[in-house]
Order: structure tokens, then C-alpha cells, then sequence
């Protein structure tokens, strides 16, 4: 199941006590502290994994708690610090803070690493303690807390082109055409209802990540429909494919609309290189509109079911996702 935002809490482990302990050998009447430190907490570290897709996993357990260190041992023995709690999260993932809306991590990479509550330093035993002046000291302190934060966790999924257009354009018989992807088709609208990533291979060794989002409607950017909640996964694609219905009222106008949604949810998007796929072709001759010739990007006529067009655009995709840059880190 795939979801793309949740809510946490992680609770790092308390650090172990000092211990107060005294060395009892033959022949050694005054043997003095023997009392060692407690042990670290552990801490909860959040590391990006290119193999999870999703926060469904995360979001049915909602604390997360890392083992309390151990305490000080005789003999100065040190306590065994606790085990870290590890949670996987999908490369893409944004870390807030739930209460306060900061961004604490942007887990952006394969292996990204980050300790998101540090453990409880452990408590000093009363070996520490032991000076000239006080030979046989008792006191000892306790391990310090661990971290606790409430995280809003946000995916953004990390594609290099990703496929934008009205419900029913036929995004999701694309990815289906050009991938080994297998999203919903039907001939109703909102059949996909969740992102679709497709690998898409151009030849050995060069392939590209091909995203499917949910069809926008206007006033997507308001909340309307579904776009308002996935426009998101489309702000770290290298390169947007505007997705139209060439069997439809006027094309060049459902383009104009796509743009404005986007506009007014992120005015950087419209900057990203960019193709016009006319989808849908093989219903008929559908003469291009002159006004796409003023957008200086490639305009494909494209058809999943004859595979018309299908070739140009794996080649135009990988083009400009390869010559495209990533979305500016400031985007939150």
C-alpha cells in the first residue's frame, strides 16, 4: 500500500546509571571505588533506502524506541551501551518537526544517514569521583534521557521524468507502453489514485525513472481532486511531460490549465525542460496546434495502443532528464 506522509515518534534510550561499588580483594583492606559508567543509550537513526517506495511500513508502528544503556559494572566496568534503532525510509523522504514544522533531515540519497534522537549520555560512576580528599566516594549520577521528537515524515519521490495531465490522458497506459510497469487502466477518471514509477530502458545501460502522478484537475492547486496531495512528487523530477488527450476539446487548453495548476504550486516547476505528448492518436488525424509551436519543447504525437510515437519519447525523456537538474534544495 503506498503512502506518502505520516506521523512519528522516536524516543532514544536512556543512558545507564553509574555504579557505586568498591573493591573487595585478600589482602587489600582499603581497596578503594570499583564503580564504572553506565552505558551510552541507543539512538534512532533514520537511513534512505533505494529499496522502499513507501511510508506504509513506518506509519503502522508509531513510536519507535531505541534500548536504554546498561548500567555500570564492578571492577570499573563500563555498562553496555543500548542498540540503536534503525528505520529504513525511502530516498526522498523529508524529515520535519511535527510539533514545529522545521526540517530536520532531506534524505535524498541511497544510504543517507542521520541520528534523528541521540541517545542518553551514561551516568558516571563512583570511581569518578575519587580524589585525595575523598578516597571512598559513594556518589554516583544517573544516565542522562534520551532524545524524543514527534516527525512528520513527507516523501517526495525521486524520478527523472515525471507525467502530468488531466485524469484519462492516458498517462498510465504510457508508463505501461514504455515500462515494466503495470498501473490501473480503465476508461474512467482517477484509475490511478497513487504514484506510479516505471523503469524505462533506452539501451544496455542507459534507462531512466518514468513517474506517474495522479491526474490534476483545475484548481489542483487549491485541494481540488487529487492533484493537490501528489503535485509534490513531481518537485525533484528532472524533466515534466505534459501528458494530452488529443481526442480531446481543445488540447492547447488543457495544457494552458495544467500550467497554471502547476504555477501556482510551485512556480520553479515551469522551469524544468519539458515535452508535450499528444496522447491518444491512433482515434483519429489530430493536426497539432500551431500555438505549441511558441513552446519551444519537443510536441509528440503518441499512441500506447499502436505504439506510435513511443520511441521518440523514450529518447526525448531520457534526453532532457539527463540534461535536466534536480529541484533546488530550498524546496521544502
Amino acid at each position: 500500500m503506498f503512502l506518502d506522509e505520516t506521523k512519528i515518534e522516536v524516543l532514544a534510550g536512556k543512558g545507564g546509571d553509574g555504579m557505586v561499588a568498591f573493591r573487595h580483594e585478600k589482602y587489600v583492606p582499603m581497596g578503594g571505588p570499583a564503580g564504572g559508567n553506565g552505558g551510552r543509550g541507543g539512538h534512532v537513526i533514520l537511513v534512505a533506502s533505494k529499496d522502499r517506495h513507501t511510508l506504509y511500513d513506518i506509519g503502522q508502528s508509531r513510536i519507535f524506541k531505541a534500548e536504554n544503556g546498561e548500567k555500570g559494572g564492578t571492577g570499573d566496568c563500563t555498562g553496555r551501551s543500548g542498540v540503536d534503532q534503525i528505520l529504513l525510509l525511502p530516498a526522498g523522504t523529508l524529515v520535519k518537526d511535527a510539533d514545529t514544522g522545521e526540517v530536520l533531515a532531506d534524505l535524498k540519497k541511497d544510504g543517507q544517514r542521520v541520528i534523528i534522537a541521540e541517545g542518553g549520555r551514561g551516568g558516571a560512576g563512583n570511581t569518578a569521583f575519587k580524589s585525595s580528599r575523598n578516597q571512598a566516594p559513594r556518589q554516583f549520577t544517573p544516565g542522562a534521557p534520551g532524545g524524543r521528537r514527534r516527525l512528520a515524515l513527507e516523501l517526495k519521490l525521486l524520478a527523472d521524468c515525471g507525467l502530468v495531465g488531466f485524469p484519462n490522458a492516458g498517462k498510465s497506459s504510457l508508463v505501461r507502453a514504455v515500462s515494466s510497469a503495470t498501473p490501473k487502466v480503465a476508461d474512467y477518471p482517477f484509475t490511478t489514485l497513487k504514484p506510479a514509477l516505471g523503469v524505462v530502458s533506452i539501451a544496455p545501460g542507459a534507462s531512466f525513472v518514468l513517474v506517474d502522478i495522479p491526474g490534476i484537475i483545475e484548481g489542483a492547486a487549491e485541494g481540488k481532486g487529487l492533484g493537490h496531495r501528489f503535485l509534490r512528487h513531481i518537485e525533484r523530477t528532472r524533466c515534466l511531460a505534459f501528458t494530452i488527450d488529443a481526442s480531446g476539446e481543445d488540447p492547447y487548453g488543457q495544457y494552458k490549465i495544467l500550467r497554471k495548476e502547476l504555477e501556482k504550486f510551485h512556480p520553479l516547476l515551469l522551469e524544468k525542460p519539458k515535452l508535450i505528448v499528444l496522447s491518444k492518436c491512433d482515434l483519429g488525424e489530430f493536426p497539432i496546434d500551431k500555438r505549441f509551436k511558441k513552446e519551444k519543447c519537443p510536441v509528440l504525437l503518441t499512441s500506447s495502443a499502436s505504439r506510435l510515437g513511443l520511441a521518440e519519447f523514450k529518447l526525448e525523456a531520457y534526453g532532457l532528464s539527463r540534461a535536466g537538474k534536480p529541484a533546488s534544495d530550498g524546496w521544502n
